[in-house]
C-alpha cells in the first residue's frame, strides 16, 4: 500500500487546479502589462482572481499581493514593518520561538541590523500565552508576528486575541497562516491582522506561487525592484497560470470546510489514539487546539531520519518536522520549545493527513508504525541501557 501523509509539506495537484493552469496559459497567454488586447484579456483575469482570493479571505481586492509562496510573502511583510518603524525609532520586534524559519531567519536578518528581537515562550502543549505577547508589548515595538497554525506540532495560536490587543495598541501584527489556510476558516477581520501570507500548494495548487494579504494602510515595501506590476510592490510579469490554479484549489478547498475538517479530524483522532499505545512515546502538541489533521510524535530509544526511511520502504511518506529543514541533523527548534530534550526530539515522526486519506490507510500506518518503531528499538543500544536501568526514561 502506499500511504501518502505528509501534507503538510506539500499536498497533490487538485484536478480542477491543474485544469485551470491548463486553460489559463492556452487562452490568457498575454502579459498583464501589454496594452494590446491579448494583454487585457489576461488582466481582467488577473483581477478577477485577486477578487476571488480577497473574498475568500474576508479582504478587499487592492489588499491582496501575489507572491511565489510563503516565503516570499513572510519575508516582504517582516521587513516592511520592521524598517517602516525603524524611521519612527521603534525597533523591537515581538515573535514566538516555534515560528517557520522563514520568519525565524528574517528576525535574525533583522538583529543583526540592530533591531531586538523577543521570541516569546509557547510551554509544553506549544501554544504561546496572551498574556506574555501583551508584557512584552510597549512604545518601541514595531512588530508582533505569530503564525496562525505550527507547521511541525499543528498546535493554533490566539492569534486572533493578540491582534486585537495589536489594533489597540497600533502596533502592526502579522501572522504566518501558511499551514492554516484551506484547512480552517481564515478570516483577515476575525484575526484582526495587518499582514497574512499563505502559500497555495499547502492546499491543492501548484508549487512557486503564494499571496500577501496588506491591510488598506500598512506599509509594504519592495523585496523585488523592476517593473509596476502588483501595484508596483512586486516587480516581475505574473505567474498568472499557477495564480488561477491557486485561486480554483482555494475556492475548493474552503468550499465546505466544516465536513472536512470533520472528516480528517475524526482520522486524525484515531491515528492518535492508535499510535498513543506505543511504549514510551508522546504526542506533540495540544491534543484538541491542532490542525485538523496533523499527528506528531516522539518515540524515545530511536532515530526519525531511520524511521522515515524504513516507513518509505513499506509505502508510507512521512517527515520528522519542517520539509524546509529536512536536510539538517540538528532537532526540531520547535521540539525543544515545548520542552523535548534533544535524544527525544531526534526520534520525531510528523504525519499530516488530507481529505483523501482513508480508513485503510489509517489502519495500515496504525499497523507499520509501532512494527518499525519496535524494529529499531531492538538495534537500539541507548533502547537496551533503557531497559536494563542503565539510562532513566523520559518519556
Amino acid at each position: 500500500m502506499f500511504v501518502y501523509a505528509d501534507n503538510a509539506a506539500t499536498t497533490k495537484v487538485r484536478p480542477a487546479a491543474l485544469k485551470a493552469f491548463e486553460e489559463t496559459a492556452q487562452k490568457y497567454f498575454g502579459n498583464p502589462s501589454s496594452l494590446h488586447s491579448a494583454g487585457q484579456r489576461a488582466k481582467e483575469e488577473l483581477t478577477r482572481c485577486r477578487e476571488k482570493v480577497a473574498a475568500v479571505l474576508g479582504a478587499r481586492p487592492e489588499e491582496i499581493y501575489f507572491t511565489s509562496g510563503g516565503s516570499e510573502s513572510d519575508n516582504q511583510a517582516i521587513l516592511s514593518a520592521a524598517y517602516f518603524g525603524a524611521k519612527k525609532g521603534k525597533k523591537k520586534i515581538i515573535s514566538t520561538a516555534i515560528e517557520h524559519h522563514a520568519v525565524l531567519h528574517t528576525l535574525k536578518k533583522l538583529q543583526k541590523e540592530g533591531f531586538e528581537v523577543v521570541l516569546l515562550p509557547v510551554g509544553e502543549r506549544g501554544i504561546v500565552k496572551v498574556e506574555d505577547a501583551e508584557k512584552e508589548m510597549d512604545e518601541n515595538t514595531c512588530l508582533v508576528s505569530v503564525m496562525l497554525a505550527n507547521n511541525e506540532i499543528g498546535t493554533l495560536q490566539p492569534v486572533s486575541e493578540i491582534g486585537k490587543l495589536c489594533r489597540e495598541k497600533k502596533i502592526p501584527f502579522h501572522t504566518d497562516a501558511v499551514q492554516a489556510v484551506g484547512h480552517m476558516p481564515v478570516n483577515v477581520n476575525d484575526l484582526n491582522c495587518d499582514y497574512l501570507a499563505l502559500s497555495g500548494h499547502k492546499f491543492g495548487a501548484p508549487r512557486g506561487v503564494g499571496a500577501l494579504y496588506v491591510r488598506r494602510g500598512a506599509p509594504l515595501l519592495n523585496l523585488i525592484e523592476g517593473g509596476a506590476q502588483e501595484r508596483g510592490k512586486r516587480a516581475g510579469t505574473e505567474n498568472l497560470p499557477a495564480i488561477a490554479a491557486m485561486t480554483v484549489a482555494l475556492e475548493e478547498a474552503t468550499r465546505d470546510l466544516p465536513a472536512y475538517m470533520k472528516k480528517v479530524s475524526a482520522l486524525r483522532d484515531e491515528l492518535i489514539e492508535n499510535l498513543s499505545k506505543i511504549p514510551h512515546c508522546a504526542l506533540n502538541g495540544d491534543p484538541e487546539k491542532r490542525l485538523c489533521g496533523n499527528v506528531s510524535f516522539c518515540f524515545e530509544g530511536i532515530e526519525g531520519e531511520s524511521l522515515l526511511l524504513l516507513l518509505d520502504e513499506e509505502g508510507i511518506c512521512a517527515s520528522s518536522g519542517s520539509a524546509c529543514t529536512s536536510g539538517s541533523l540538528d532537532p526540531s527548534h520547535v521540539l525543544l520549545a515545548i520542552g523535548r530534550v534533544h535524544d527525544v526530539a531526534h526520534g520525531s515522526l510528523r504525519l499530516t493527513l488530507s481529505e483523501d486519506t482513508t480508513e485503510e490507510e489509517i489502519a495500515y500506518m496504525s499497523e507499520k508504525i509501532p512494527q518499525v518503531v519496535a524494529y529499531l528499538r531492538g538495534m537500539s543500544p541507548v533502547w537496551r541501557d533503557l531497559q536494563e536501568g542503565k539510562r532513566t526514561y523520559i518519556l
